[in-house]
């Protein structure tokens, strides 16, 4: 019960990482908020937060909006009062060759991926100063460092991501809010499953996917989770503008996927 009478807030919470970080959060005894555009999935994500043992609610948002996001944090407060914990964490991917993006393509992921992260924390920032510190965790990934390929944009969206943590970091040290990032490896989300099964050899993409973590399997999004409950736990209390890779040791051999077929 690391976090009862603690309140969350937890971007793209319908799906995978999010919503087993939600669950874990109310495991442990935090009041959980959770955003994603899929009110129905939302729904489901609340009542799996509850079986849990915490609170949980659901706020319709894209937080490629300004206006969803400032809601988003504004509809946390009026509930709960305050906020403690904000986990950006809402993402896509479009896997195809960089010449092949359209600009709307690219700006979808760099708006959901990076932006995002920007516009959720300078609307939950304030609140967390007047509240005398807090913590933020942004979910960036194993290909903020190294480049993968047909994931261009991505990449680059979650390499701004990185170093947008370290700079928050800096910047909101003096106020006592803490920033940091979890660099998932490949995991068994919805996303990475839809991106295995629409490529042209789905079985091969799997193997490629599994073999290139020294751990030889795909993560699971409660993994995920944990490592956030930690980054954003008193355990952590002095960890601030890190990034923690959870991905079965992919970043320490750092060969590319194609050392492995």
């Amino acid at each position: 019960m690391r976090f009862k009478g603690k309140v969350a807030v937890v971007t793209g919470g319908t799906t995978g990482i999010g919503r087993e970080t939600a669950v874990l959060f109310g495991e442990e005894g935090a009041k959980v908020v959770i955003s994603g555009r899929r009110e129905e999935q939302g729904k489901e994500a609340v009542a799996l937060v509850r079986e849990a043992g915490g609170e949980a609610m659901y706020v319709q948002s894209d937080v490629t909006k300004a206006a969803d996001a400032r809601k988003l944090i504004e509809a946390a407060l009026e509930a709960f009062g305050t906020i403690d914990i904000l986990f950006n964490n809402a993402g896509i991917t479009i896997v195809k060759p960089v010449h092949e993006y359209t600009e709307e393509e690219y700006d979808t992921i760099m708006d959901t991926n990076l932006k995002g992260v920007f516009l959720c924390s300078k609307y939950a920032i304030p609140a967390m100063i007047e509240k005398g510190g807090g913590v933020i965790v942004n979910t960036a990934s194993i290909w903020s460092h190294t480049a993968y390929p047909e994931w261009a944009v991505y990449c680059a969206s979650k390499g701004g991501v990185l170093m947008l943590t370290r700079a928050m970091a800096v910047d909101l040290a003096p106020y006592n809010i803490r920033v940091n990032c979890v660099c998932p490896g490949a995991i068994a989300t919805e996303m990475a499953i839809k991106a295995i099964d629409e490529s042209p050899d789905p079985a091969k993409t799997r193997q490629i996917y599994e073999d290139i973590h020294p751990m030889r399997r795909m993560g699971d999004p409660r993994e995920i989770g944990k490592a956030v409950l930690f980054l954003a736990s008193e355990d952590a209390g002095w960890i601030t503008g890190t990034d923690l890779s959870v991905d079965g040791g992919r970043k320490a051999r750092d060969r590319s996927v194609h050392d492995t077929v």
